[in-house]
């Protein structure tokens, strides 16, 4: 008998040894042929001015703590686009807003009272009125003493259809900031419009609600939410080891935070390569994700990244990071 539980044991074993090893060989990134990609750059809001991210909320300014300028540049204007681009960014992200006339603005705080001359919210007010509006009005790097860009910010907050004229054969990423029905459907009436070549080079994230709004005018387009992050990556984490992908994970978008890609099923380079045959883009940003402000944004940030690694890399200083891979 006893002889018998000897065998039943040494079977299980090697059965738990073999899974094992099949385990780390179907997800070592060792044991595949290594990406030589560069990465795809991000630049969050294209090249605007930096803060301390520690201890941001919602609600808080950021435009009251930014660090002293070392550029002219306003984010999610046309100048700091172009600016992004020329530098060497793939993807420009940008965040909208609807408006009294139901455009779309240009623009990234829930209220214009931080950066602005004025008070309220977009929906206040129509696109001609936010023209006239000075979005650098509230930007500080010493507490008040001084506003560097008061006066500066007077007619740059552009509408969508303007960064759409000017920048027709870029990638663009669309943050839509609230979690308004009527908003995601608004946005999906807007880009469908669009002629086909251009609609491939957009991707639309946001709030749970407008984004699967849209996503179900637009079944193409890829998106991203909380929703779609969850219905891809906890499946994921519980079977990604056999090298099964999740149908949530296909013809979307992942923003991983850095601490917690390592926990992911053959990251890097096995777990990029899935997520290309699923046609997913992955764009890692900085830290654990309670800031998706945090980005990679000095040429140390980079050292924390994984050797070689191809993906997408998020940051709010493409000046910086983009002459360490172009």
């Amino acid at each position: 008998m006893n002889r018998f539980k000897k065998m039943a044991r040494s079977k299980l074993f090697l059965l738990f040894a073999a899974l094992l090893v099949f385990i780390f060989v179907n997800n070592s990134s060792l044991l595949r042929k290594q990406r030589h990609d560069d990465p795809l750059l991000l630049a969050h809001r294209g090249l605007g001015q930096t803060f301390a991210v520690e201890g941001i909320e919602n609600d808080t300014c950021t435009a009251e703590r930014i660090y002293e300028p070392e550029h002219p540049y306003l984010e999610n204007t046309i100048p700091s686009m172009e600016a992004a681009f020329e530098a060497g960014a793939d993807i420009v992200e940008i965040d909208v807003h609807i408006t009294k006339d139901n455009q779309f603005a240009i623009f990234h705080d829930w209220t214009l009272d931080c950066r602005t001359n004025v008070e309220g919210v977009t929906r206040d007010y129509t696109m001609a009125e936010l023209r006239k509006v000075d979005i650098g009005y509230g930007y500080t790097a010493d507490g008040g003493a001084t506003y560097p860009f008061r006066g500066k910010g007077v007619g740059m907050m552009p509408s969508l259809t303007e960064i759409l004229g000017h920048f027709p054969d870029k990638q663009l990423l669309i943050d839509v900031k609230s979690n308004d029905l009527e908003e995601g459907k608004r946005l999906a009436e807007y880009l469908s419009k669009l002629p086909k070549k251009q609609q491939d080079l957009l991707a639309v994230y946001g709030g749970d609600v407008p984004v699967a709004a849209l996503k179900e005018e637009m079944p193409e387009m890829r998106v991203m939410s909380k929703a779609t992050m969850k219905a891809c990556l906890l499946p994921y984490l519980a079977v990604g080891w056999t090298g099964y992908g999740p149908q949530a994970c296909k013809q979307t978008q992942l923003h991983i935070p850095e601490e917690m890609a390592k926990w992911l099923w053959g990251w890097p380079d096995t777990f990029l390569n899935r997520m290309d045959r699923a046609g997913t883009r992955v764009i890692v940003v900085g830290g654990d994700g309670s800031s998706f402000s945090s980005g990679f944004d000095t040429p140390k940030d980079i050292e924390r990244l994984p050797s070689n690694y191809s993906g997408g890399i998020w940051t709010n200083r493409i000046d910086r990071i983009a002459p360490l891979y172009k």
